[in-house]
């Protein structure tokens, strides 16, 4: 682990006048987290020029991205590196967070003295739970920016922390021997399996834990009635004000080039699976043995975003399929090829793909994943599970993924014009939240509104 002895990196900040509203943002250290939060502060300041926002990132975190394309009223800084360089496993996973939630405070702090100037405001992400009290010692009002669904939040804060642990009868029903909740707002039953941090092996981070309206809007509605602050929906918060940039995003730093562009251009409408398993735990080697398997028994076209890209993964392509370490992911997912979507069930991947258009195959890892699977597939019913227990090790043999496979590509059968005629539905809903007047842009300015109401009468 890098030592905590190294220097705060604090550049200087250029057009802040006395009069311009200074926001803090602190992301959770990991592309998932700083990806949204990003997008956040340039949808900030494309609402309000008057406001500069100083983004702090653990020290490799600024690497990373520095060559991100942002507004010259975004400026990046660092503490010292907290997280170590670990495998991605899940217990490397449950180290990571620990390290995080322990170690990150007080290098915060430290810049929080140094900073210039001082901030009116910290936007944190709603994980780091920490953050509240050193704003409360800074005497510096904070925001929190939930980066999963408002589904999990609602999870989290009334089943796990309230519900569960004082009510434990509010788990009502059961369905083959599994316990069923029914109390998450405008969703249908969920599984205590769509729940890891229920999970025995999970006690830890349950201990530590202790966004498009349209999508959610009975759990936010509900959120509202329960909560005495103020609630924003904003989102899908990708990035899609910025297509151009994107070649020179955050996941860019590996010198891929766009040749993959090229080669959908080449291919059929609808024809090509993307698949992407995120970027931080992966499935097992045994999965992915039955995985490279399947896609080479199936004929299926595919262009998979695994990365590393290794070479026993590039031996399979042949015709059918490509292999790369990196794509720009929106990109891909909005071509006219792309016809579905395998993913993780990461938040940020689902919402890329609903204002996509594209349905999914699901294949959830950890944490939120497993709820957000049996959103996209119970609720939403815009996709199909390839794996029947949302389990990290869990294993789906090849003959099984093979017919799902064919089944979901071929776009002749009732019930998947069914599902793309959903999947269309949802990404015209974003396509409205997004719109000039929609409920992302209205709630953007409410928020600043609210946050900024001491200093300045309007915004």
């Amino acid at each position: 682990m890098t030592s905590l002895s190294m220097e705060l990196q604090v550049p200087s900040s250029p057009s802040v006048t006395a009069t311009t509203n200074h926001i803090l943002v602190v992301p959770y250290p990991s592309l998932g987290h700083i990806n949204p939060m990003i997008n956040l502060c340039k949808l900030l300041l494309s609402n309000n020029s008057n406001i500069f926002i100083t983004f702090v990132v653990t020290e490799n975190w600024l690497r990373s991205i520095s060559s991100e394309p942002k507004p010259h009223n975004l400026r990046f800084c660092s503490i010292p590196n907290v997280v170590p360089e670990l495998n991605r496993s899940a217990d490397n996973f449950l180290s990571v967070i620990e390290v995080v939630l322990t170690k990150m405070e007080a290098p915060l702090e430290e810049l929080l003295d140094r900073l210039e100037p001082p901030p009116n405001v910290i936007i944190y992400d709603g994980f780091l739970f920490w953050v509240v009290g050193v704003g409360y010692q800074k005497n510096i009002p904070v925001a929190a920016f939930w980066t999963t669904s408002t589904s999990e939040f609602w999870v989290q804060c009334f089943h796990i922390f309230q519900e569960y642990k004082h009510c434990p009868q509010k788990l009502l029903g059961e369905e083959n021997g599994e316990k069923l909740v029914d109390y998450v707002p405008g969703i249908s039953w969920i599984r205590k399996a769509d729940i890891p941090l229920l999970d025995e092996n999970s006690k830890e981070i349950l201990h530590w834990a202790m966004k498009v309206y349209e999508l959610e809007h009975h759990v936010i509605d509900a959120l509202k009635a329960r909560l005495s602050m103020p609630i924003y929906t904003i989102g899908p918060n990708i990035p899609y004000f910025s297509f151009e940039d994107n070649a020179n995003s955050i996941n860019a730093t590996n010198g891929s080039d766009h040749s993959y562009l090229e080669w959908l251009d080449s291919q059929p409408c609808n024809s090509v699976l993307y698949i992407s398993f995120g970027s931080f735990l992966s499935v097992s080697s045994a999965q992915m043995d039955e995985i490279v398997a399947a896609l080479r028994d199936s004929d299926v076209r595919f262009l998979w975003a695994a990365r590393g890209g290794s070479s026993k993964l590039k031996e399979i392509c042949g015709k059918k399929g490509m292999v790369l370490a990196w794509c720009d992911q929106l990109k891909v997912l909005l071509h006219p090829s792309v016809g579905g979507y395998w993913t993780h069930c990461g938040w940020n991947s689902t919402m890329e793909g609903v204002f996509a258009g594209v349905p999914f195959l699901t294949f959830p890892l950890v944490m939120d994943q497993p709820l957000i699977s049996k959103l996209i597939v119970e609720d939403w019913k815009v996709g199909w599970r390839v794996k029947k227990e949302d389990k990290l090790g869990s294993l789906v043999m090849r003959d099984e993924i093979v017919v799902l496979l064919r089944k979901f590509m071929n776009l002749g059968s009732d019930e998947g014009r069914d599902m793309r005629k959903r999947a269309k539905e949802l990404h015209h809903i974003s396509q409205l939240a997004i719109a000039k007047g929609g409920s992302s842009e209205t709630n953007v300015k409410a928020f600043l509104k609210n946050i900024f109401q001491s200093v300045v009468p309007e915004v």
